[in-house]
């Protein structure tokens, strides 16, 4: 069975609120705590303080990092094994190329839900609200934001902004207390620090955990010392009020771990699977409604498997199908040049056509009056532009009549657009896209559908204007 991650993320706007010790030591305390549980850290900062205290090797000239996940290298690959038993990614200074690929909020959701790593991930994000904390936010079951003052309590109003923003529940935040001073005292019902913050998170509509961080010179020596090193608290702080305040935090986060059913990368996963299972079930509903025959040549595709190199798809999709490019390019050679197959410039022209024709989309457009047949064509790009327009006489079109010129344009129009008692439907047009002829039913695959739909939608409106 897939195992996902349980995600906490540690973030604040305000820098040294001791954020990072806050995500080190959680993380060395989760694992002491319950051995068979991987705990993974890794941060978004480029301090390197997580690489200090959990690296056993010094860092390679090929070492993944954190940047190499986010650049979509396998989760294996990148997460080592550390000190104290905990799992990390190596930090990095070059994130900034990052911020392009992750200008969707919920990218870091979905390699989480795809990484395999299990048990418990650590984010450490850095003091600001760029796009790789804003996933890091969004992709968390826990957020866990430090505040040691007013100032940092209200840098906090940005984060619940942001989920306000998205709409997501902000039950998963929740404010904690961090170097608070506790020899400090205030007269009246707000006796210290730790009441007067929590006091004012909750007059705001914060959630505050009942534990708090004290403020202890033995701690900041762990961080600062000749040795050069970084210690844990666990370790080398047990005599210490912030040891039984790191104990009570770790309780508290595995009780929400245990209650926790389906983690945020699970519910992820689960809702990629039912969008991928609609794309295919939107694809088969596709290819279900697809014509069988090629409407220039009458040839059954199945048959005639090959040379499927165009698409068509009329104004209200109740027609549509592939036609043989061969098809495509003698019919338009013949409706833009009036030639026969048997003019001695009908070669040459069809190739020029073919060229063309595979380069854009033709739009075709029957306009029927009573002492007049026309066919509005229309060539486009890609991106919808405008590159030919043609007026095409379709003399004897409205009495059945064929010419020997235009037969193969009657044929598609009559097959595609025919409406009640054989007239064609009023306002109806078609359009014909190049597609790959060694796989043509890409072109009805979710991305490459958009297109064809926005296309459409685009020609309704440019037709519209016209008529207008």
């Amino acid at each position: 069975m897939h195992s996902y991650p349980y995600t906490i993320t540690i973030s604040s706007e305000k820098g040294g609120v001791g954020k990072t010790t806050l995500a080190t030591n959680l993380a060395i305390y989760l694992k002491a705590m319950r051995e068979d549980l991987p705990v993974t850290i890794f941060s978004f900062d480029n301090h390197f303080t997580i690489d200090k205290m959990f690296e056993l090797q010094k860092r390679g000239e090929n070492s993944k990092d954190v940047h190499s996940l986010l650049m979509a290298e396998k989760a294996a690959a990148v997460v080592e094994t550390g000190q104290y038993g905990v799992n990390y990614i190596r930090s990095s200074t070059e994130l900034g190329d990052i911020h392009e690929k992750f200008k969707g909020p919920m990218t870091l959701t979905r390699m989480l839900a795809e990484s395999g790593i299990s048990g418990i991930i650590i984010i450490d994000t850095r003091p600001d609200l760029n796009i790789l904390t804003q996933n890091a936010l969004y992709a968390a079951d826990r957020v866990l934001i430090p505040v040691k003052d007013l100032p940092s309590l209200e840098n906090c109003k940005n984060i619940f902004a942001l989920f306000d923003q998205r709409g997501i529940d902000k039950k998963s935040l929740a404010l904690i207390p961090c170097l608070i001073d506790e020899r400090i005292k205030f007269e009246g019902i707000f006796k210290d620090q730790k009441t007067l913050l929590r006091a004012i998170a909750v007059n705001r509509g914060y959630r505050c955990l009942d534990s708090f961080i004290s403020k202890s010179p033995k701690v900041e020596s762990l961080n600062t010392n000749p040795d050069g090193k970084i210690y844990p608290i666990l370790t080398h702080a047990r005599g210490t009020d912030v040891h039984g305040q790191f104990m009570e935090i770790s309780r508290d986060v595995l009780r929400s771990v245990d209650a926790t059913e389906e983690t945020r990368a699970c519910l992820y996963s689960r809702w990629l699977q039912e969008k991928e299972a609609n794309k295919k079930e939107s694809y088969l509903a596709r290819l279900e409604g697809l014509t069988e025959r090629c409407l220039i040549c009458g040839g059954v595709l199945a048959e005639q498997p090959d040379d499927r190199s165009f698409y068509f798809e009329t104004s209200d999709r109740s027609s549509r199908g592939f036609l043989h490019g061969n098809c495509v390019s003698k019919m338009l050679c013949s409706t833009l040049y009036g030639l026969h197959d048997n003019d001695p410039a009908f070669d040459s022209a069809r190739a020029l056509v073919a060229d063309k024709v595979t380069r854009g989309v033709s739009l075709l457009l029957p306009r029927i009056n009573f002492d007049n047949c026309q066919l509005d064509y229309r060539q486009f790009n890609m991106s919808g532009e405008l590159i030919l327009q043609k007026n095409v006489a379709m003399p004897g079109f409205d009495a059945g009549i064929f010419n020997g010129v235009n037969d193969r344009l009657y044929l598609l129009l009559n097959e595609a657009l025919a409406g009640f008692e054989g007239a064609l439907r009023k306002e109806s047009w078609l359009s014909v896209y190049p597609v790959d002829p060694g796989n043509p039913e890409a072109v009805l695959h979710e991305e490459s559908y958009k297109m064809i739909h926005k296309l459409q939608k685009h020609f309704a409106t440019t037709l519209k204007q016209t008529i207008l």
